[in-house]
C-alpha cells in the first residue's frame, strides 16, 4: 500500500493536473464528452454506444482532481435521475479523467462545518440519488478514487478500473471518518480485516489489489478502460430493462438482510418475472432458438 503522505508529496511537487478530456483512439472516436445541459459546471454528460443507449457522466473539476463539492453532487444526482427516467438509456457510466476519478470530498468546503450545520442540512443527502437509481451504474475508475471518490465508486453497481487506479479511505489523516459508506460498504465488499486496515491507516491500494479483494470487477490498461466499460454497459443493454432492474434489486437485497430473508426476497422477484411479457418472450425465444425481442413489460 502507498501512504497518503507519499502521494500528497508527489501531487504537490509535480502539480498534477489533467485537462479532464479522455483521449479517444482511432476506433473509439465516439468517446467524446460534451455537455447537453448548460447549467452543468462540474460534470459533462454524453450518450454513447452503438445504439446510443449508454448514459455517460464525467466528473469535471480537473484542477481540483475532481474533488466532490456539493455543487458537483447536485449536478451528478440530477444527471443520474434524468438518465434513469430516460427509456432509451440502458445503463449509466460514471468516470473522471486519467489522473483522478475523484480524489475525495472538497475539504475546503467542509472545513468550517459543525455538527449542528451538517445535521440540519442533511449533509451528503444528495449521494442517495446515485444509490437509488434503478438502472445499473458502472464506475470507470482511472487515477485516484480516495475518500468520497472511493465511496462514490462503491455506490455504483460495478467497478472497472484502469491499471493505475488507486483506492483508499484516508479520512483518518484529517481527523474524521468516512461518512458516505466507507465504513459500511467497504467491509461488505472486502471483509472486516481489510476494511479496518484501509480505514485505520489511510493507506491506498492499487487496482490489482482491489481486484483481488473483490472491490473491483476487472482491471484494464488506462487507455482501454472507458472502451471496455462501454462494452459492458452495451452488453447489459441487450437484456430486458425491466428484468435487469429486478435483478439489480435482488442482488442489492443481499447486503440489506439475512440469507433466509434474502432468499425469500429473491424467490418473490423470481416469481414476479412470470408476470412479465419479457420473461415469456425470453423463454419462448430460447425454445425456438432465436434472439429475443424485449419490450420492457
Amino acid at each position: 500500500m502507498t501512504s497518503i503522505a507519499a502521494i500528497t508529496r508527489t501531487l504537490l511537487t509535480k502539480n498534477v493536473i489533467n485537462t479532464g478530456r479522455i483521449a479517444a483512439s482511432s476506433n473509439t472516436s465516439f468517446m467524446k464528452f460534451y455537455s447537453t445541459a448548460p447549467e452543468y459546471e462540474n460534470i459533462k454528460i454524453d450518450v454513447v454506444g452503438a445504439k446510443k443507449n449508454v448514459g455517460l457522466i464525467q466528473l469535471y473539476r480537473p484542477k481540483a482532481l475532481n474533488a466532490l463539492c456539493n455543487a458537483l453532487f447536485q449536478e451528478l444526482g440530477k444527471a443520474v435521475k434524468d438518465f434513469d427516467a430516460d427509456d432509451k438509456i440502458a445503463a449509466i457510466i460514471i468516470t473522471g479523467n486519467e489522473k483522478a476519478f475523484a480524489a475525495g470530498a472538497d475539504i475546503k468546503e467542509m472545513q468550517n462545518s459543525t455538527y449542528s450545520s451538517t445535521t440540519k442540512a442533511g449533509f451528503l443527502k444528495e449521494w442517495e440519488d446515485v444509490s437509488n437509481c434503478g438502472k445499473p451504474i458502472i464506475a470507470a475508475v482511472n487515477g485516484f478514487a480516495l475518500g468520497g471518490g472511493c465511496e462514490l465508486a462503491m455506490l455504483c453497481d460495478i467497478i472497472y478500473a484502469g491499471e493505475k487506479a488507486k483506492f483508499g479511505q484516508p479520512e483518518i489523516n484529517i481527523g474524521t471518518i468516512p461518512g458516505a459508506g466507507g465504513t459500511q460498504r467497504l467491509p461488505r465488499y472486502v471483509g472486516k480485516s481489510k476494511a479496518m486496515e484501509i480505514v485505520l491507516t489511510g493507506n491506498f491500494i492499487d487496482a490489482h489489489e482491489a481486484e483481488k479483494m473483490g472491490l473491483v470487477s476487472r482491471v484494464f490498461p488506462v487507455e482501454k478502460l472507458l472502451e471496455e466499460t462501454i462494452k459492458l454497459a452495451e452488453r447489459i443493454g441487450t437484456h430486458s430493462p425491466l428484468i435487469v432492474k429486478m435483478a439489480k434489486q435482488s442482488v442489492n437485497q443481499a447486503y440489506e438482510t439475512t440469507l433466509k430473508s434474502g432468499l425469500q426476497y429473491e424467490k418473490s422477484i423470481f416469481y414476479g418475472t412470470f408476470a412479465t411479457e419479457d420473461r415469456k418472450e425470453g423463454m419462448t425465444a430460447f425454445v425456438e432458438k432465436r434472439a429475443p425481442t424485449f419490450k420492457n413489460n
